[in-house]
This record gives C-alpha cells, structure tokens and sequence, in this order.
C-alpha cells in the first residue's frame, strides 16, 4: 500500500503572534512552528497502516525552505520519504492542486491528512483534493480500518457517531483519537537524515485569493463578579454588555 499523508507547518498555539507592515505580514520572529496537530494524528495512524501493510509512507508539504525541519520530524516519526513542493502555500485552492498533482503521478491508494490546519482552519483541501483526484472523500475520521480494499471509518454527527465504508483510493481528513500522537526516539531522528527529501516546483502558480490584512481578535475584558442574590444586575449586564439575552 502506498499512502501519502500531507501536513502543514504551523505556529505553536503558545506562539505570539503579530502582524508587521500594517497588519498585512505575519511576523514569523521567534515563532516556534510544528507539525499541524490534526496532521500528526493522521501521521501516526499512517506509520501504523504502512506497518500493518509492509507498505510506503511519503510526507507532503507544500511550502518554502523554512518548512524542511518539520518534513524531517516527520521522517523522525516515521515516514519513509518526504517531498516539498517549492512554493508559498497561498490558499487552499493553490495547496489543493500542488497535492492533487503529486497525488496522481504517484498513484497512492490512501491520503491522509488533518481535519483542518490550526492557522487558517479553512478545512477544504481534502474535499478539494478528492474532487480533483475523482475520489471519494472522509471528515472528520475518528477511526480508520482497512480490511482488503475497504476502508471502514467511524466519524462524529450532531447527536451521535456515523460508520462509513468505502473503497481506495480515498482521501480522509483525521482527528483524535484515529490513533495516538509519536514522538521520535533517538533511532528515528538519527535515520531521518539519511532519508530522502526531495524538493519539486509547483505546477502552477494560480491563486484564487489574496489577504488583504490581519486583524487580532479584541483583548479578553476584565472578569465582573455579581453577587449570587443579584440577579437583576446579572440579567442587566447579559443584555447589555454581553449581548446574549
């Protein structure tokens, strides 16, 4: 079996994060950046699958040098090659097609990747990918089997849990508890400089969007406690200042 799991490299959620150049660069200065967390999830469920099938497992990620560290923490987990698409990841559209491209020159019969990125949460580059492949496409996927050429998957709903069988190829789009997070041991990291990274350029540069600026969310007010008997003032300040009444 052959499986392709893309990830992205993101900012540590402990990360501040500022905007430069009025608010239209992220400043990257003293950003810790990982692998994208739903991603790890479907990376190790990956070095699990490719175990169980004595199969090959590449990592995707589509951006510019200062992503390579995170491809080789993916090497350290597991993976047997990585790959970078040489390019900026602009939008989800941009990303999907590099993917979409590298996809079906390589033929994988599985591709896995997060739910979403925690950068964006955009949650589109699966279906995209899928869409552009002709494939079907799964998310979130909690739990993921494979038993012959079927995959059995079991996702969260509104008001409880679905099961869904389909066959491969498919994409998936995973999250936790699909399998528990790897941390790379000694022997992992010191293999991961000999496996191959290779780098490719993008097979296009069309961009469908264009960010115009950033914006941080409003700073957290001051915490107001009301007396438990107070319940006249509790209501006033819900209707008038929290808007939620």
């Amino acid at each position: 079996m052959k499986i392709l799991v893309c990830i992205t490299h993101v900012p540590d959620t402990t990360s501040k994060i500022q905007f430069t150049e009025n608010n239209t660069q992220f400043d990257k200065t003293g950003v810790q950046f990982i692998i994208g967390p739903y991603d790890d999830y479907a990376l190790a469920r990956a070095v699990e699958l490719r175990d169980q099938t004595s199969g090959t497992l590449t990592v995707l990620n589509v951006g510019e040098a200062e992503t390579e560290p995170t491809l080789r923490k993916a090497l350290a987990i597991g993976a047997d090659e990585a790959v970078r698409v040489n390019a900026f990841p602009s939008d989800s559209l941009f990303v999907a097609n590099q993917i979409a491209h590298y996809a079906k020159e390589g033929n994988y019969d599985l591709i896995l990747m997060g739910r979403e990125s925690i950068d964006f949460n955009g949650g589109m580059v699966h279906g995209m990918v899928a869409e552009m492949l002709g494939i079907p496409s799964i998310s979130p996927v909690m739990k993921l089997e494979i038993e012959g050429e079927v995959v059995k998957m079991a996702r969260e709903i509104e008001g409880g849990k679905e099961h869904l069988e389909a066959r491969l190829p498919l994409v998936a789009g995973c999250q936790e508890p699909i399998a528990e997070w790897k941390i790379p041991n000694m022997r992992g990291i010191m293999s991961a400089r000999t496996k191959p990274l290779n780098v490719v350029e993008p097979v296009s540069d069309e961009v469908a969007t264009n960010t115009v600026s950033y914006e941080l969310p409003p700073a957290k007010g001051a915490v107001k406690l009301i007396d438990k008997d107070n319940v006249e003032e509790l209501v006033k300040l819900l209707q008038n200042e929290a808007k939620v009444l």
